[in-house]
């Protein structure tokens, strides 16, 4: 059981014990945990459905199933709609429909993130379609807030059918193991259709959409930690499109010399390592952010700082099929790009990529069109973009992570990396298929590829790369230049949209 460590009011103990015997917070607990003390305004407490069918008139309960309003994390403000399971199992009626509704347009109309924690059971059967109508409503609202604000769903219960897609059209979505779960059928429906025989969690828990289906981008232990998390990652966030980026006061110097990073890259090229302690040591404090780190891991994305300012990192991870892109890593890394160009959040990029994952398998599943949505992410964002190559950058993976063909505006390289069409053991097997050289030969052809082709300085003297860098000089480079590119202006293309390979 949760610890009950806030005070509620007398009124409102049986329904949060109810909530604590299934391992949850109530919802006006969990806008405790998640606002700064005493800071949540309430807004439309009085409001109740309005409903008689079914004998609704005589269950009538103030709030209608959603704690909503206003208050401060960190001193920012952030609008709250907290869904209550006590009332009607949290079900969406026209009220607490136009409740939601109102917290959506007051988020939008003061620019500050919204944040929704989903607690119900689906769409009130007895309002009918005022109960879709009203999921509509909010769905608009989301499609209209994206890319103006942050949007953050916090799964903390039940989310099934049309309700799911709210969440879905928000920039984030956390779920708490064993106690959420979000599916479009549930599994009677599943069972009844398909013999299937699925549980909740099977189906739909917080496993399943961080690890397989990627539709969720964290899942943590309990109400609590996912609460303190959601806070963590708006510390990271600007409040609006157009609002300054938060700055975080830190004692990291900018030219911190990283010496275990001239060691960090094996010798030999056959061999990983993890991309991840790269990030810990370049960003202020060590303190990153990760996003979807169960789902597509052969690429990392999250959020750090450099000098106080927030950057969104893109990097390949060399432990997970050598770093090589597939359909799922391409999906999660053009969202997330197209998440902080949207907010206007700087992007650095670390490659170390060798291609994308070649097989039938990618090739049936859309490698083509979803590879090619990385690449338009890249190539779109207009924040300001900082590369560098640690390893290798081979082919088409090359270009498309961020390369200065893709309007990169600052590319480095560490020494001794490789940027090439393929690796050299590739590329002299196929230049020189019909020669049948001698394994002494072979490598005599493989050294000289990579001395003419292969080398960063290669690609510095074509402009490709703005400078090779050593490696312990990283952090005071890469703060260096987001701090030259922070007033960044590009002149946009007059059109409509455009129109991104879906």
């Amino acid at each position: 059981m949760i610890d009950k460590f806030i005070g509620i009011s007398k009124a409102e103990s049986v329904a949060a014990e109810k909530q604590h015997v299934r391992g949850k917070l109530s919802a006006r607990e969990r806008i405790q945990v998640l606002l700064d003390h005493n800071s949540f305004e309430e807004v439309d407490a009085f409001v109740h459905h309005r409903c008689n069918n079914f004998d609704m008139q005589n269950s009538v309960t103030l709030g209608d199933g959603v704690v909503t309003g206003w208050g401060t994390v960190n001193g920012r403000n952030v609008v709250v709609c907290s869904q209550d399971f006590t009332v009607m199992g949290g079900s969406l009626g026209e009220m607490q429909a136009k409740k939601i509704n109102k917290m959506q347009d007051l988020a939008v109309k003061i620019g500050c993130p919204l944040v929704f924690i989903n607690d119900s059971g689906g769409a009130r059967i007895q309002e009918g379609v005022d109960s879709l109508a009203g999921y509509g409503e909010i769905f608009l609202r989301n499609v209209k807030a994206s890319g103006v604000i942050p949007q953050i769903s916090v799964i903390m219960g039940p989310c099934a059918g049309g309700a799911v897609y709210s969440p879905a059209l928000t920039d984030f979505i956390f779920m708490v193991e064993q106690t959420s779960y979000m599916y479009l059928t549930g599994p009677d429906v599943v069972r009844s259709v398909t013999n299937e025989d699925v549980t909740h969690e099977k189906l739909g828990g917080s496993k399943i959409h961080t690890m397989t289906s990627g539709v969720a981008d964290c899942r943590f232990e309990n109400d609590i930690e996912a609460l303190k998390q959601t806070k963590r990652l708006l510390d990271f966030l600007p409040s609006s499109y157009n609002s300054n980026m938060p700055i975080r006061s830190t004692t990291d110097p900018i030219d911190r010399p990283i010496m275990a990073l001239n060691k960090i890259i094996p010798e030999s090229s056959s061999r990983s390592y993890d991309m991840k302690h790269i990030i810990e040591k370049i960003v202020d404090e060590g303190d990153f952010f990760e996003i979807k780190k169960d789902f597509a891991k052969n690429i990392i994305v999250g959020f750090g700082r450099f000098d106080g300012r927030t950057v969104g990192i893109v990097a390949n991870q060399p432990t997970q099929i050598a770093g090589c892109l597939d359909v799922n890593a391409s999906l999660k890394a053009a969202r997330f790009v197209r998440f902080c160009d949207a907010m206007n959040i700087p992007i650095l990029t670390l490659v170390d990529v060798p291609g994308f994952l070649p097989g039938v398998k990618q090739e049936y599943s859309g490698i083509i069109m979803h590879g090619a949505k990385l690449l338009f992410a890249y190539a779109e964002a207009t924040v300001p973009k900082v590369t560098l190559i640690v390893r290798k950058a081979y082919g088409g993976a090359y270009i498309v992570m961020s390369s200065k063909h893709l309007a990169g505006d600052i590319n480095y390289s560490w020494c001794n990396t490789e940027i090439a069409v393929m690796g050299a053991k590739g590329a002299v097997s196929v230049l020189y298929k019909k020669h049948n050289l001698s394994e002494k030969d072979a490598n005599q052809k493989i050294l000289e590829y990579q001395q003419a082709f292969a080398s960063p300085e290669i690609a510095a003297s074509r402009g490709f790369l703005d400078d090779v860098i050593e490696p312990y000089k990283t952090r005071s480079k890469i703060c260096n230049a987001f701090a030259m590119l922070s007033d960044k202006k590009v002149q946009q293309i007059d059109k409509k949209h455009s129109n991104m390979p879906l």
